[in-house]
């Protein structure tokens, strides 16, 4: 039996691949390590443990040994209006510094891969095409520029030791119980809100978290998938009032979207100082999973109606095998 350590084992994304690798025709033996054991899902067979800090400080050597892969979930999470009074230092204490102490320990300790869970948002906040693996980075945030640190030096980690890594850059990941954005516009379309959006013409990837999960097992062990960087999403993008349509209909509701032209939208979001909120919901970023598709044979196992049906159903949560 293999085994798999899962930082970040306590947040939205660490639970649910917890729960999908017990669940597999070989089961893998887990040791997930988060911030509160509390939180930590209660899977079968797996270990449980708890870091105080993710910096360059932290000593995971007590973890790794008979370790087979790591997947690194746990971060510093991005937020629109960070107060801290540095942010991008405290980003990259966390979430390039972790990253790397981490990678060095793994790679002493034998390890043989370790999948890191990146982000779109090294590439940018959006462009007029879709991202591919190899177009330019342009980190547009502290928590971005972080990743992309982190991905650097996993690659050039890699090239020294002979770990190998994964690099996986989703968009917003979105599932029961998802925090953050989804989260928030979830608790307006279910209120019956009106929404200032039907004139709204972008295009936007997700990745639901049974495709996320998907995606994650595959590069945990396809031998294509070493020292290489993938964009992962549903494969099928939608428009902000297409998304808002498709979860008013899983909740039952009508979509209240009124068509108020883009620039008045621009014009009342530059008012109050919220232009990188209208930008999260008017602009499009787009993910191309070409390279997932032909490189791994992976495709998106979950339909987006699909997902976003589970994803907004009543009392889902995660579950604990």
């Amino acid at each position: 039996m293999s085994t798999c350590l899962i930082t970040g084992a306590s947040g939205f994304i660490g639970r649910h691949l917890a729960s999908a690798l017990v669940q597999e025709a070989q089961p893998w033996q887990l040791r997930l390590v988060g911030r509160s054991a509390a939180r930590l899902p209660d899977c079968a067979g797996a270990t449980r443990h708890t870091i105080s800090a993710l910096d360059g400080g932290t000593d995971w050597s007590g973890l790794l040994p008979g370790v087979d892969v790591v997947v690194h979930a746990a971060a510093r999470v991005h937020m629109l209006h960070d107060t801290a009074t540095d942010a991008a230092a405290q980003y990259r204490r966390t979430n390039t510094e972790g990253t790397l102490r981490l990678a060095e320990q793994a790679a002493a300790a034998g390890v043989k891969r370790m999948v890191f869970l990146s982000t779109i948002g090294i590439h940018g906040a959006g462009q007029h095409r879709p991202y591919q693996e190899d177009d330019a980075p342009a980190p547009h945030s502290p928590y971005a520029q972080s990743k992309l640190e982190a991905e650097r030096s996993l690659l050039a980690l890699a090239a020294r030791t002979g770990l190998e890594v994964v690099l996986i850059r989703p968009p917003l990941v979105y599932g029961p119980d998802a925090p953050g954005n989804f989260a928030r516009l979830a608790g307006i379309v279910r209120r019956g809100l009106p929404l200032p959006l039907g004139s709204v013409r972008n295009r936007r990837s997700l990745v639901a978290i049974t495709n996320l999960v998907s995606f994650i097992q595959c590069c945990m062990t396809h031998p294509a998938a070493s020292n290489q960087a993938f964009l992962v999403s549903d494969g099928h993008d939608l428009s902000t009032p297409e998304l808002i349509q498709h979860m008013a209909a899983a909740l039952h509701q009508s979509a209240r979207l009124l068509p108020v032209p883009p620039a008045l939208l621009r014009w009342g979001a530059a008012c109050v100082g919220q232009q990188a909120v209208l930008q999260q919901l008017t602009g499009s970023l787009q993910a191309d999973i070409h390279k997932a598709r032909t490189l791994l044979g992976w495709a998106p196992p979950q339909a987006v109606e699909t997902a976003l049906a589970q994803a907004l159903a009543p009392s889902t949560t995660a579950p604990t095998p």
